[in-house]
């Protein structure tokens, strides 16, 4: 039996409204070290987006490539297989490529192509051992395709380029395996009918026309893994699964199941698929939209531990339902969180709807002058007029810009 762990979208780098993540990652990957070896894996795969952004920080590759000597120094025999997401340069994914292949590592970052016009195919397809070193399963690895990489020739369209790689993947994967020896596709890429998160995700190619169906994986393809969407979910069929992201990457992802894939092959056969859950490092909760009084209460019951170090502070969004302007909102909150071990990083507001059906005046800027436009505006939006000191603090702030626009003329 050759067993596989499957994951993707760590994002390591992400910078979470403005707060790095660093405590969170390691811990993830001080966690998924211990899991591969409690499980005895043959294999990890990595279906992309490694990193948050292409150029990610010395300190966030630090982590990755911690993670890899520290993998093989446990678990020699261990292959592990990294693809690019729309997140990571290719580039960069590779470039320690034959260092790591030292360390039973396969770093795939980009297509290639031969002087013929074919896919390189070889490149991308990385066999998988068992404890005895024998070839159990080839991999098919599949990069994050950007669409200059796939258009033009046959393929005119980004869809239609993605099936032609897949295609021609398959059967040179089809040509090299032996009997008995299973096929896993990997890659990174949005399948039609997949749930997308619902702020953090960002789309693949401009215009959407990036979904691609489920179809291209066949029969004989034993497991298909798959990065991109931070949601875990099966598509369709058992074998083809999003790991999804091992912590939330937005506070709209608080509730979602975080986890690997532990996958079974029996030869060329899916035996088995196991979700295992991750841990929580740093906990991290939505509070509202409710009016203040109740996001205050709220706040009072929520539990949190002195104790702990600031790095593992819970991470706090508040959202508040205003009838009526409260000019220290803000104030009012961190008094409230004085003294607690929680850490606010995201505050909104949700306004009254004043705007009715009324057709929107013409509004002549110059003859108003900002004073009056702020009047109004402050009127159309809390349906009252501004009172004494919030027209004070306005002809403040008003002065000041003035006095900065001199003082640099």
């Amino acid at each position: 039996m050759l067993r596989l762990i499957h994951t993707a979208d760590w994002h390591l780098g992400q910078s979470f409204h403005g707060q790095e993540r660093h405590t969170e990652h390691r811990a993830f990957l001080d966690w998924l070290l211990e899991t591969l070896v409690e499980r005895d894996a043959d294999a990890l795969l990595v279906a992309g987006d490694i990193f948050d952004v292409v150029n990610p920080s010395l300190r966030a590759q630090e982590l990755l490539y911690d993670f890899i000597v520290s993998a093989h120094e446990r678990l020699p025999q261990l292959d592990i297989v990294l693809i690019a997401g729309n997140h990571d340069s290719g580039n960069r994914i590779e470039l320690p490529a034959p260092l790591m292949r030292r360390l039973r590592t396969h770093a795939l970052g980009r297509v290639a192509w031969r002087d013929d016009g074919e896919l390189d195919a070889d490149h991308l397809l990385v066999p998988l051992h068992d404890s005895s070193g024998e070839t159990q399963a080839w991999c098919l690895a599949l990069p994050f395709l950007r669409p200059a990489e796939v258009t033009g020739g046959e393929a005119q369209d980004y869809v239609g380029g993605i099936s032609q790689v897949h295609q021609a993947l398959i059967d040179a994967a089809r040509q090299r395996r032996q009997a008995g020896q299973a096929l896993i596709a990997m890659s990174h890429a949005h399948l039609h009918g997949a749930t997308v998160s619902e702020a953090s995700e960002r789309p693949i190619v401009i215009g959407g026309e990036e979904s691609i169906p489920a179809t291209l994986f066949p029969a004989d393809i034993a497991y298909v893994a798959l990065g991109h969407l931070h949601r875990a979910q099966q598509v369709g069929e058992e074998r083809i699964r999003y790991s999804g992201s091992p912590l939330p990457l937005d506070f709209s992802e608080v509730g979602y199941p975080h986890q690997v894939v532990e996958v079974q092959l029996e030869g060329e056969q899916l035996e088995g698929l196991e979700s295992v859950p991750i841990p929580r490092a740093v906990a991290m909760h939505r509070l509202g939209p409710a009016a203040l009084d109740e996001v205050l209460d709220e706040l009072a019951a929520l539990e949190d531990d002195p104790d702990l170090p600031r790095e593992h502070w819970p991470w706090l969004e508040v959202s508040v339902r205003l009838e009526a302007p409260v000019p220290d909102l803000r104030a009012r909150l961190d008094a409230a969180l004085e003294g607690r071990a929680l850490r606010l990083l995201r505050l909104t507001r949700h306004l009254p709807d004043t705007t009715g059906d009324a057709a929107p005046q013409r509004v002549d800027l110059e003859s108003l002058g900002p004073r009056k436009l702020f009047e109004r505006t402050w009127q159309n939006r809390w349906d009252m007029p501004p009172d004494d000191d919030v027209l004070a603090d306005f002809d403040r702030l008003h002065q000041e810009v003035l006095d900065d626009t001199e003082g640099n003329a």
